[in-house]
């Protein structure tokens, strides 16, 4: 019984560590406010004078630099849609050296700006009673999980900010520069900002297919237009699980009953052996947390987020998981200067109260360190991947939380100590199936320098064919095919062992098929990209009926048909995941193409509008300028969100038939998505 209880404990927590290496999802949340531009004009006592452009970056984020290529990202850009008494001297130069690397999403060298950046365009005033300048910064900003369409913030300069009278000559028959169109232009920039309302009437012929159906939506409980950041809050669950593997180790699931009979043995009275064991487990909080927030402090959460992205942090974190790998099968020991905790246990000794058990948790974390520095590396490496100031604090919150628990516990209820599992063999075993794990991570790493670097060392059938082998030899290895220095005899093969072999195995076996090019949805957030694959047998796109919304609700009109309809981008990366992850399944792949009438809209579409349009939206005035502004108004306008990709099924009055669906590759979940649509348009019918 002790034994299968055991093996129920640490197969648990394997199954904890699974869930644990799982990636953050992405949802398609209405993000404000990723770049803030402010703008100035720099006079002097000369006819030049300079316009400011300067530029706050959320962070996270990165704010792509100009004239990259067509096939990129929207590349920055000043349009200047009017210019009255003035001429543009040169183009905008920015105050710093863009970061310039391989972008992994884009799959090509990109450059860009993060924190902030300052531009400046130098003209010459050569009729300063009528100088005016108008027009807008056309610009694109992306993060490590979502690419949000390109936006245009709208400026103007006028006399009013000039004091110098002084004046450069015009030069003869001189054609306004870096303008396009002057005169549609003009009458863009002069007439009144229009509401949306009006903006609605100007942009379709039917405008109740726009009518806003955010409370629509949220009435059917849709989960993508919550705008808290709720990332924090997971990496604390997943620093718990952390935390519960780490128990399980031969460094710290002995010390809990030692650490607890102490508490007992060295205070008669219970309640102040408790409130010692509390304060004990309270001291490793901290300790852990204050780790965290110094991590924070040291790095800053940008040069965090960089790190996470680098090629080199990656070559670095893969060397490092499977030094930690080889540590786990036994090779050696980890372990810091025994003088450190020395002088931590004699200060444990020397000093009296709330101070002593302080060090003797210090003490803790030191000696575990060969078990639960691996553990604690892959969780901020997880944590600085989320963008957030407070990730890694959270992340150690939960982690210390979890590892603090029973030694609090078992002080509070110390006749739990009797049924608790012995110390043993299955310790190591906990150790070197972390170590197959540690291995199987460490090839993420590497995948994420040899794509940005263009290595092709580790393409996809690569990385698969070494994963299909590191999970074999775990299963070998629990059915006692493979044994290591410090394993202990087992004397028969337990039932918990076997089908936790089995698992194994099966999973070594389902990515047999992806050496051919099988999808393999549940690896594909660790699998190299399908492009990267020099065989692949699968084939099988979806294509749009439609790309104009109009034209689109039209024929399913028509046709008698719901409309799905497709916010998506030429540079979106989790777009095309979606469409070669979910949409090539056999079954979403019917739907799609005989249930729906599917239209796509690029929010990115830079073919210009027959007239650019100023409107008025959230309080804030912006022009629209190409095709893609009015696809990403009809999506921020009318449903409420602004990131791709994003779906919602729609009747034939534009209204929704269920909640929207963003970035998520689990196909059953969209299939029932697509079937729930279906349905309600079913009912509404036969109304």
């Amino acid at each position: 019984m002790n034994m299968n209880l055991r093996n129920c404990k640490w197969m648990l927590a394997l199954a904890l560590l699974f869930l644990s290496m799982l990636p953050f999802g992405a949802s398609a949340q209405m993000f404000t406010d990723v770049i803030v531009w402010k703008t100035s004009l720099q006079d002097s006592d000369t006819p030049e004078k300079t316009l400011v452009f300067t530029a706050t970056i959320k962070p996270g984020w990165h704010l792509y630099d100009q004239n990259l290529p067509d096939d990129g990202p929207t590349s920055l850009e000043f349009l200047f849609d009017k210019i009255v008494g003035a001429k543009l001297v040169g183009k905008a130069q920015a105050n710093k050296a863009p970061i310039n690397k391989y972008d992994k999403q884009f799959e090509m060298d990109l450059r860009w700006f993060e924190s902030s950046v300052t531009f400046r365009q130098k003209i010459q005033v050569t009729d300063p009673a009528k100088f005016s300048i108008k027009g807008g910064v056309r610009f694109m900003a992306c993060n490590d999980e979502n690419c949000l369409p390109p936006e245009t913030t709208d400026f103007s300069f006028d006399a009013s900010m000039i004091k110098s009278k002084a004046a450069a000559p015009a030069t003869e028959g001189e054609a306004p520069l870096d303008v396009a169109d002057q005169d549609t232009a003009a009458s863009t920039t002069t007439a009144d900002s229009l509401s949306q309302t009006a903006a609605v009437g100007a942009l379709s012929s039917n405008a109740d297919l726009w009518t806003p159906v955010v409370s629509e939506l949220r009435a059917y409980g849709d989960s993508t237009l919550q705008q808290a950041e709720s990332a924090p809050w997971k990496i604390f669950i997943y620093g718990f699980l952390y935390g519960f593997v780490a128990l399980l180790t031969p460094c710290v699931w002995p010390m809990i009953p030692m650490t607890v009979s102490f508490f007992l043995k060295r205070n008669k009275d219970k309640k102040k052996a408790v409130r010692d064991a509390v304060t004990y487990g309270a001291s490793i909080i901290v300790i852990y947390v204050v780790l965290g927030l110094l991590i924070t402090g040291i790095f800053g959460v940008n040069s965090l987020n960089s790190l996470a992205t680098n090629a080199v942090f990656n070559i670095i974190f893969f060397l490092l998981l499977v030094v930690f790998a080889i540590s786990f099968f036994g090779a050696f020991e980890l372990v810091l200067p025994a003088s450190w905790t020395n002088k931590l246990d004699s200060k444990a000794d020397s000093t009296t109260g709330l101070l002593s058990i302080f060090f003797m948790a210090f003490t803790l974390a030191l000696v575990s360190f060969s078990c639960t520095g691996p553990i604690i590396g892959t969780l901020l490496v997880q944590a600085a991947t989320a963008g957030s100031k407070l990730a890694p604090a959270m992340g150690m919150l939960g982690f210390a939380t979890s590892l603090a628990l029973p030694f609090t516990l078992f002080a509070i209820f110390p006749s739990w100590l009797q049924g608790m599992p012995k110390s043993g063999g299955w310790l190591n075993m906990v150790k070197v199936v972390l170590g197959f794990l540690e291995l199987a991570l460490a090839l993420k790493f590497l995948s994420v320098a040899d794509l940005a670097y263009g290595w092709h060392i580790l393409d996809r059938e690569t990385f698969l064919s070494l994963w299909i082998v590191i999970f074999a030899l775990l299963g070998c290895y629990l059915l006692g095919w493979i044994r290591f220095s410090h394993d202990s005899e087992w004397p028969h093969l337990t039932v918990p062992r076997f089908m936790m072999a089995t698992v194994s195995l099966a999973f070594a076996v389902y990515m047999v098929p992806g050496l051919w090019g099988a999808p393999l949805k549940a690896v594909s957030a660790f699998a190299p990209p399908l492009h990267t694959q020099d065989f692949n047998l699968y084939s099988g796109e979806v294509h749009a009926h439609f790309t104009d919304y109009e034209a689109g609700m039209a024929f399913a009109r028509q046709e008698n048909k719901p409309v799905l309809v497709d916010f998506s981008g030429h540079g979106c990366v989790n777009c095309r995941k979606m469409e070669n992850a979910v949409w090539i399944d056999p079954t979403v792949k019917s739907m799609l193409e005989k249930d729906y009438v599917l239209i796509t809209l690029m929010v990115d579409e830079k073919k210009p509008l027959a007239e650019p349009l100023k409107i008025v939206f959230d309080g804030k005035e912006k022009t629209l300028r190409t095709v893609g502004d009015k696809w990403s108004y009809l999506q921020s306008s009318k449903f409420g969100a602004n990131a791709q990709p994003f779906y919602v099924a729609l009747d034939h009055e534009g209204k929704p038939l269920g909640a929207s669906y963003s970035y998520n590759e689990d196909v059953p979940l969209y299939i029932d998505f697509l079937k729930g649509g279906l349905n309600e348009f079913k009912k509404r019918k036969n109304k």
